[in-house]
């Protein structure tokens, strides 16, 4: 349909590739260690979110601006290393009596969660890249319609990461309930993690999309 091809290794892959850690994986897991599952859930739709921001981009032929264009990649590229070390130092310089990874859910916690993961994902160039070189290999040169084709995997794509994410949310807290983090182990952990979101801050800033 559409010119597509090896759908099924498509799946696999495309399942194992959402499964390879990364800034959303680690949103996620915090989200839901702190707040419950339903928090993980949000970030998980606001990545799902971004992702469709992407694929249809890419769709379009948008994404190939930044394959293409030196400025933009470095603009977007800059702007979403900037977001997640901004993530990371919230984390690493909380010194509230509460650790985040303990604080109830506030008023509007899901919405600013659900942009947190949008941004996460849609703030990172690598994804635009990543889905101009990887979905094209498998629809046909000879497609009816690439774009449709296009879209159609990007969805497949982004449904596979949706179950893995939501997987990983509702796991992330059922762990965290099981097991008493204390006061001092809670604000290590905060601090770890907004270490490692300013560590793939820094790695985007200097990726190089050559």
């Amino acid at each position: 349909m559409f010119g597509i091809h090896d759908l099924g290794l498509f799946i696999v892959s495309g399942l194992l590739l959402n499964m390879a850690p990364g800034p959303d994986s680690l949103l996620i897991v915090s989200r839901s260690a702190a707040q419950g599952w339903r928090s993980g859930s949000a970030a998980a739709l606001g990545i799902g979110s971004g992702t469709l921001v992407h694929i249809f981009a890419a769709a379009l032929g948008l994404s190939a601006l930044l394959a293409t264009s030196a400025m933009a990649f470095t603009i977007v590229k800059y702007i979403g290393a900037a977001y997640l070390i901004y993530m990371g130092g919230k984390l690493l310089l909380n010194r509230s009596a509460t650790p985040v990874i303990s604080q109830p859910v506030e008023a509007l916690a899901y919405r600013a969660v659900f942009l947190q993961g949008f941004f996460c994902n849609l703030l990172n160039p690598k994804v635009a890249i990543f889905f101009l070189a990887f979905v094209p290999q498998f629809i046909s040169d000879h497609s009816p319609s690439k774009a449709l084709a296009f879209i159609l995997l990007g969805c497949i794509f982004n449904a596979n990461g949706m179950l893995w994410c939501h997987f990983l949310a509702i796991t992330s807290a059922k762990i965290s309930q099981r097991i008493r983090i204390s006061h001092t182990f809670a604000c290590w952990t905060d601090r770890a993690i907004g270490a490692i979101f300013i560590t793939f801050g820094i790695r985007l800033a200097l990726f190089s999309r050559n």
